[in-house]
C-alpha cells in the first residue's frame, strides 16, 4: 500500500500488516465462515433498517425487500414477481 493512500485508513500499518499476515495463514474454510459471518451481519442490519421503515409487514415482504437489496430488478421481477421501483426497497 502507497503512503500517499494511508489517509483514507484508520488503521495503523503495523496492524494491517499483522491482520493481512493473519488471514494468509488462515484456513480457507475459515476465511469462508467469516465471510459467511459478516454476510448474516449485513443481513441483520438491512432486516433492521427495513422493519424500522416499514413496520410491522409481514416475513414474506421482509424477505422481498431484503432480496432487492441483492438482485437486479429484473431478476426480482422475473424470480418473484417482485418490482422494486414500484413496491420499494
Amino acid at each position: 500500500m502507497e503512503e500517499n493512500n494511508r489517509s483514507m485508513y484508520d488503521t495503523p500499518l503495523f496492524i494491517q500488516k499483522i491482520l493481512v499476515d493473519g488471514y494468509r495463514k488462515m484456513p480457507p474454510w475459515e476465511k469462508m465462515r467469516r465471510i459467511s459471518e459478516l454476510n448474516k451481519a449485513v443481513q441483520q442490519l438491512a432486516l433492521s433498517r427495513i422493519r424500522q421503515k416499514y413496520g410491522d409487514i409481514p416475513e414474506q415482504e421482509q424477505r422481498l425487500r431484503l432480496a432487492s437489496l441483492w438482485l437486479d430488478r429484473e431478476t426480482m421481477i422475473r424470480a418473484f414477481s417482485w418490482d422494486p421501483k414500484e413496491m420499494g426497497y
